[in-house]
């Protein structure tokens, strides 16, 4: 089947938190990680079967999407886990929260690497924990964790580390040594690892594939809650559906205890969309990583050949491009792009000022207006 991503898709006026930010500006939104494409066909008719049905009261996971998840991370990831380990949550963000919440004290540290996803920087204050954060380090070729500086920081109440990989924004695929080196670091250190795995589908470097953190080594896995959703690949994240993979029962019942009576049921329509996506989504997931990687192809030329001042890494993974506009010398990049039509996500919102990102998960003549409208903001000054 032919999929298309070449067509805009209209999202003004459809309650789009994305597109309904600057429903009063002529802004184009490529800010918030949600892509502007279609979701698979194959998944919309899905969803029309599920909603035909019309009695949409509270859901229980069936064995069938259960399945699915277990058919879906053997089949991409080669990792064979038991159906009783998954912990359902209605989304990635409140899954970080719980985890923050679930271990260690009040007034216990949490470490992380930046710049980082923003929830990871606002969760453990949001659970009276305290953030410890560590830069990733640039080694000439790649982005890589500062070992060192993590040892030198690390406290006696650091109980947890919280991870993301493929890592956004800085579009890495950690590999399999770095991953043992930080498996080594949270076992030395009894630490409990949270990893957000949610853009482990969406590699685009040829030759690179994802490793589940809990495929590193049993030690690792038997303290890793590793979360994870169909909702940045298939585009889903208004189905509110993800989960946790839990190996270790007492961290398992601890995550659910602290999600007990916050934590709701999943809708209907999520499950239904999960389990579509991993069951009959691969055709359109593997025509959206050809026309992603052209989409970051296109960007990174232009960028290079028209605004030479911003300055992009290679990236790996994900449909998020992380610029360094620090040369522009600016005292508010966003504000100064946006009075130029481009609506960007702020750099100090992942904890690293003089950056911005930019979503170019959309159709090529978006991106290519968008990437038109920055090179005249860069040209006004």
């Amino acid at each position: 089947m032919q999929y298309d991503f070449d067509t805009p898709v209209d999202r003004r006026n459809t309650a789009s938190l994305k597109w309904d930010k600057y429903s009063d500006r002529n802004i184009i939104p490529f800010w918030v990680a949600d892509m502007d494409f279609n979701s698979a066909p194959e998944i919309q008719e899905a969803l029309k079967t599920r909603l035909a049905h019309g009695v949409y009261g509270y859901t229980v996971p069936s064995e069938e999407v259960k399945q699915s998840v277990v058919d879906y991370l053997l089949r991409d990831h080669g990792y064979e886990i038991d159906p009783k380990w998954i912990v359902w949550t209605p989304g990635i963000v409140p899954a970080l929260n719980l985890f923050c919440r679930a271990f260690g004290e009040s007034g216990s540290s949490v470490m992380t690497a930046t710049p980082v996803y923003p929830p990871f920087l606002t969760a453990p204050a949001n659970s009276d924990r305290n953030l410890i954060q560590i830069e990733l380090m640039w080694d000439g070729n790649r982005w890589t964790f500062d070992f060192d500086k993590m040892e030198e920081a690390i406290r006696p109440d650091t109980k947890s580390f919280i991870l993301c990989n493929p890592h956004n924004p800085v579009g890495r695929v950690f590999d399999r040594k770095e991953l043992k080196q930080l498996a080594d670091f949270c076992v030395r250190h009894d630490l409990v690892l949270c990893t957000d795995e949610v853009h482990s589908d969406l590699i685009l470097e040829p030759g690179l594939t994802h490793t589940p953190t809990n495929l590193i080594s049993q030690e690792i896995a038997q303290r890793t809650v590793m979360l994870t959703s169909p909702s940045k690949t298939y585009n889903l994240p208004g189905l509110c559906c993800a989960y946790a993979i839990v190996e270790n029962s007492k961290i398992r019942m601890a995550f659910r205890k602290v999600a007990a009576g916050i934590i709701t049921e999943i809708n209907a329509f999520g499950y239904c969309g999960c389990q579509a996506a991993y069951n009959h989504g691969e055709a359109w997931r593997l025509a959206l990583i050809n026309y992603l990687k052209a989409n970051r192809d296109y960007l990174y030329d232009f960028v290079g050949k028209h605004m030479p001042q911003i300055k992009m890494r290679p990236m790996e993974a994900t449909y998020l491009a992380w610029m360094d506009v620090s040369g522009l010398d600016l005292d508010n990049s966003v504000a100064h792009f946006e009075s130029h039509g481009v609506g960007l996500s702020e750099g100090s919102f992942f904890g690293a000022q003089g950056h911005v990102r930019f979503n170019f998960g959309c159709a090529r003549s978006l991106m290519e207006e968008g990437l038109q409208r920055m090179q005249s903001a860069v040209a006004a000054l």
